[in-house]
């Protein structure tokens, strides 16, 4: 018997809708648009900590800590004596704590897990989510964010809005000491690349860490969206004005360090928890997601600022 199908159609065969019932469709998990790389936390040292405090001891230090004999023909057999002072009131910082709450209907869960398991993939959009949200207050945070504590004596302008090689060249100055990364939102990169084309000197490219990443001086440029552009993840203004980081990492190097707790009952993976709380009378399984994180710049010259970045300017190179 024709369809209503094959009568539309004029072909006396099975119809595109029927065979449609009987056909198995290929699936794709869900496709979270606000996931990124999150290139920071890959690329920035951690630290597990004991009790979530992490107290960053400093020297106070002048040019040089302590005065020393170092001479062929002795002025004086006497050496000098002294000792390297320690701050009396060193920083402290406490991690903190960023959590969600994630609820599935059991019988939902029963019914509908094949092929991908809705607890698996309900934790795993809400632990990107932690992870995301972990990215920006590593930057953003008003008491730890990196870029509320860069020293006033690590922060630079820009000579004329655009970021230029002359400006990374001056970061670097700042970060002398074995630079690890550079961090920037992808359109300042693309605006830096514009300086670096319209001056003929194009960066290098390297792979790293299973990413494909710009270097300036051999640094990597490593992108982040959470340098905020204006304010905002993705402006809609062709212009706007962000920051450029130059970062050391490492506890060794007296660099940048992320902080974690370490040992957490019920972990995830690193600073993640996931606690079951149990099935409700209506049948809904909650599980509590606990992430503990923070950041602490161990000396002053680990970090610098390249403030005020122009990323609107563009040029004809006909």
């Amino acid at each position: 018997m024709a369809n209503e199908e094959a009568k539309k159609t004029g072909i006396n065969a099975l119809g595109a809708q029927a065979a449609y019932n009987l056909a198995n469709v290929t699936k794709t998990k869900p496709q979270f648009g606000a996931i990124t790389p999150k290139w920071l936390t890959k690329f920035l040292e951690f630290k597990g900590l004991e009790t979530g405090i992490y107290r960053v001891n400093r020297v106070v230090e002048g040019e040089t800590p302590l005065d020393v004999l170092c001479s062929q023909k002795k002025k004086s057999d006497i050496i000098p004596d002294g000792f390297v002072d320690y701050e009396t009131q060193p920083r402290e910082y406490r991690l903190n704590s960023i959590s969600t709450i994630i609820n599935v209907n059991t019988a939902i869960e029963d019914v509908y897990s094949a092929p991908y398991d809705q607890v698996q993939e309900q934790l795993g959009l809400a632990i990107e989510s932690l992870r995301e949200r972990q990215e920006s207050q590593l930057i953003n945070n008003d008491d730890y964010g990196l870029l509320k504590n860069v020293p006033d004596t690590q922060r630079i302008q820009t000579r004329n809005g655009a970021p230029t090689p002359d400006d990374l060249d001056e970061l670097i100055t700042k970060v002398w000491k074995e630079p690890s990364f550079f961090l920037a939102h992808p359109r300042a990169i693309a605006a830096f690349e514009r300086e670096c084309t319209k001056r003929g000197v194009p960066p290098v490219v390297v792979n790293l860490a299973g990413g494909t990443f710009l270097t300036w001086r051999g640094i990597p440029i490593i992108p982040t969206d959470k340098l905020l552009v204006d304010g905002l993840k993705n402006p809609k203004s062709q212009s706007g004005k962000t920051n450029i980081l130059l970062i050391r990492t490492g506890e060794a190097k007296r660099g940048v360090v992320g902080l974690f707790q370490a040992g957490l009952k019920n972990e995830h993976s690193r600073g993640l928890s996931v606690r079951f709380r149990g099935i409700d009378d209506k049948g809904v399984a909650s599980y509590l997601l606990s992430l503990y994180c923070s950041a602490a710049i161990l000396a002053d010259d680990a970090i610098a600022v390249l403030e005020d970045v122009e990323v609107g300017e563009y040029y004809d190179y006909d």
